[in-house]
């Protein structure tokens, strides 16, 4: 009966070990995201789905609101989102962490707190390996009442 423990636990163990190498296969080391943002070899392109500037119109104050911007690589080379980053303290975007395929589909989100009031303009900065620009700019505006 010990043996049949024993080797039960190996194979649990075992099994998690593999889990945990596949999960760090899909994540880009600094190195490889520095290297495709400098190097034109592996640049790519993409293509906003949604557009780039969103209207979220009337929004209640203190509310959050997560905003989203569906993109697609529409080049030969893996997409690399090196950064995104916001304007101001009150937006949080969210990096993808994986490359995305030639092809394949992908989200950047970011989300507002609801702070301030009246007109608002919020700005979301993308760094991908893209050509002309590895650089994105999405906009999302609203009017924040009481």
């Amino acid at each position: 009966m010990k043996k049949v423990f024993i080797i039960f636990v190996a194979t649990l163990i075992f099994a998690a070990c593999k889990t945990s190498d596949k999960k760090s296969e899909s994540l880009l080391s600094k190195e490889a995201i520095e290297k495709a943002k400098t190097d034109s070899a592996n640049f790519t392109s993409v293509k906003w789905l949604d557009s780039t500037y969103v209207n979220l119109g009337k929004l209640k104050e203190g509310k959050e609101v997560e905003v989203t911007y569906r993109f697609k690589n529409i080049g030969d080379k893996n997409l690399i989102i090196s950064d995104v980053t916001a304007g101001c303290g009150c937006t949080i975007p969210e990096k993808p962490q994986q490359p995305f395929a030639p092809g394949e589909e992908g989200v950047i989100r970011a989300k507002f707190n609801g702070s301030g009031h009246g007109e608002i303009r919020k700005e979301v900065y993308v760094s991908a390996n893209t050509n002309p620009s590895n650089s994105h700019t999405l906009v999302f505006v609203g009017e924040i009442i009481k």
